[in-house]
């Protein structure tokens, strides 16, 4: 499949991730835990920024799963009870990111709502978080094995919406 072909729709109230195909297909859908603060698009909420984007980058492709990132590099660690129990209270980023950036003007993209700029990703997170639960700072988070799993079927380039 190329990157292009596969687009992704994010559904906020489901809390649920679906691939679909060119044709509109369903390929495979994940339960995902977007934003505890809701949807929203402005700088600094903690929101999950609705509308129309696209994967800007894709990090983190052959490390292993649990691959701890900080400012989306690995750090060398991977997550395990020891490091969660050292670190208490951390948004842990693991496995794979996929890095957003907003296409609509004024809405996710530009001074004050920016997707890419706020940092807004589909990342990896510890098995012991919740799915179908939002309670992110924003992000879209998923199992590591759904989100390595989606990694493989995407790259830069392919469409996003969140609603």
């Amino acid at each position: 499949m190329h990157f292009t072909t596969a687009r992704i729709d994010i559904d906020l109230t489901r809390q649920s991730l679906s691939l679909l195909g060119a044709d509109g297909q369903v390929l495979a859908c994940y339960p995902v835990s977007t934003a505890l603060n809701g949807p929203g698009e402005q700088d600094g909420s903690g929101c999950t920024p609705r509308g129309s984007h696209y994967i800007r980058a894709s990090i983190g492709g052959g490390l292993p799963s649990g691959t701890v990132f900080r400012a989306r590099r690995p750090t060398g660690e991977v997550f395990n009870p020891e490091l969660a129990l050292a670190h208490p209270g951390r948004d842990w980023i693991l496995s794979r990111i996929l890095w957003l950036c907003g296409l609509e003007w004024g809405k996710n993209r530009g001074p004050g709502v920016d997707t890419f700029r706020r940092f807004i990703y589909i990342h990896g997170t510890p098995d012991s978080e919740p799915m179908g639960v939002p309670l992110s700072h924003g992000c879209v988070r998923m199992r590591n094995t759904d989100v390595i799993d989606l990694f493989g079927r995407v790259g830069p380039g392919a469409a996003v919406t969140i609603r």
